[in-house]
């Protein structure tokens, strides 16, 4: 019998989907419309769209996400890449490469110098934006290693690159020890529950994980310590995603109704082959067309928030779903440690679908009508938490995204673009230029690419 576990009323999810289920086609065409005015939607009414079967009813969902997430984040794809320090750890997930128990991987913590040397290598690929990664270890990896490891990684530079912000995806943790994370200058804390089906989370985790209300109240702890910046996810492929899909609207619900302001982003990966891990083993897969359709229905239902999209699924799927309501992605990933300066691909978390380059994914974003960004200055103008979600429900996030975007992208065509991207890129600047509303802030865009230009480097609104 499911019962409620903190936030995550379980028996409410099961009626919320029950009923959706029998909603007629003109009632899912109303909610599509309501959609499409950017406010959200209610728990009810997400429930309704996750059934969706009908041909023209998809195309419909899909034509409003698509109009949506253009009307907040425009064409804007921002760039990130994972880095993976350590991969010990005491807990033994199921589904996880890392896991305790998979005695073929072999074990690897870097050393500061070696966290250098990956720094540098993904300086070399022009990456602004990491995503620190470990495995859950307190005697390997222990928060004093972590906090050393962002200090490395800030404190490096290659040639005119070096990594302006840091986000963390770590285990969970106290709200004394998520101060101590704020305090090394992380930008966002990102947490996925894996799964919120609570009866399918204590099969599939042994160790500290396995305390599913712990894991749950990760991002209340981290928000009380003042990270106002939080990131879910749900890792797609372990329970029926109906229900996580309704797990992380809740999970959102409830970090808005707290904290004012719900996560910065959500995540949607979907379970992969890893070292003695195989999907088929599990009884929930996702396949390509349902996934398009938890993608648009998230961007529906949570609208101001960033969806973030890895190389877990191959490049004709990451190229469609970028117009469905994915505004992050991760671009030239390695899950192994080691992988980026060394190569080391053999101990990987979970294997990727999209291998191309970052400069191969850029130029094909940039040939799409896309304008890929590096931007970070939000984090560095205080523009997080509830100061980012205001602007972005009135409009007025634009007006530093989209010249933000450009200039980052400006720097990456002459730092580091073959020239093909770079011919490419350039078309794509003087295209999105133009969708720059406010007039003196275009003007100001065009004098600040003469100044990179002519050498100046991290200009930023």
């Amino acid at each position: 019998m499911l019962v409620n576990s903190g936030f995550i009323d379980m028996p409410a999810i099961e009626e919320y989907l029950a009923a959706g289920r029998t909603a007629s086609p003109r009632r899912v065409a109303e909610l599509i419309e309501k959609a499409r005015l950017a406010r959200g939607l209610e728990p009810a009414e997400v429930a309704c769209l996750l059934w969706i079967d009908d041909p023209e009813l998809e195309d419909r969902l899909f034509a409003a996400a698509r109009e949506v997430k253009e009307r907040i984040y425009g064409k804007r794809m921002v760039l990130f890449a994972p880095l993976y320090i350590s991969n010990h750890c005491v807990n033994d997930c199921a589904y996880c490469g890392y896991r305790r128990t998979n005695h073929d991987l072999p074990r690897r913590r870097l050393t500061p110098a070696e966290i250098a040397e990956e720094v540098v290598a993904l300086e070399a690929m022009g990456h602004k934006r990491l995503a620190l990664e470990t495995g859950e270890d307190p005697a390997h990896c222990p928060l004093d290693y972590v906090l050393e490891a962002i200090a490395v990684i800030y404190s490096t530079w290659h040639d005119r690159g070096n990594i302006r912000r840091v986000n963390a995806n770590l285990p969970a943790m106290s709200v004394d020890e998520y101060r101590r994370l704020k305090a090394a200058g992380i930008g966002t804390y990102v947490l996925f529950q894996e799964t919120y089906h609570l009866p399918t989370y204590r099969r599939l985790h042994r160790g500290p994980k396995a305390d599913y209300l712990w894991h749950l109240g990760a991002m209340d702890r981290a928000m009380e310590a003042g990270i106002d910046d939080v990131g879910i996810g749900a890792l797609f492929g372990l329970y029926d995603h109906r229900f996580e899909v309704m797990g992380l609207i809740l999970h959102a619900l409830h970090l808005e109704q707290k904290f004012g302001v719900g996560p910065h982003t959500i995540s949607v990966p979907r379970l992969r082959p890893a070292t003695g891990v195989r999907p088929a083993e599990f009884a929930y897969p996702v396949s390509d067309r349902d996934f398009k359709r938890l993608v648009a229905i998230l961007r529906l239902a949570v609208p101001y928030t960033g969806i973030i999209l890895s190389t877990r699924e191959r490049p004709e799927l990451r190229d469609e779903l970028f117009a469905l309501g994915v505004s992050q992605l991760s671009a030239g990933s390695c899950t192994g440690v080691g992988g980026y300066a060394r190569g080391e691909h053999a101990a990987t978390q979970f294997e990727v679908e999209d291998h191309r380059s970052p400069d191969e994914i850029i130029r094909s974003l940039a040939v799409s009508g896309y304008i890929p960004s590096y931007c970070t200055a939000c984090y560095r103008q205080g523009r997080t938490g509830d100061r980012f979600m205001q602007l972005a429900k009135t409009g007025e996030i634009g007006n530093v995204c989209q010249p933000n975007a450009i200039l980052t992208f400006k720097e990456y065509l002459l730092d580091y673009a073959s020239p093909a991207t770079r011919e490419a890129g350039e078309r794509a600047i003087a295209a999105h230029l133009e969708e720059v509303s406010s007039p003196a802030v275009r003007e100001e865009t065009v004098r600040r690419l003469k100044r990179i230009e002519a050498g100046e480097r991290d200009l930023y609104f």
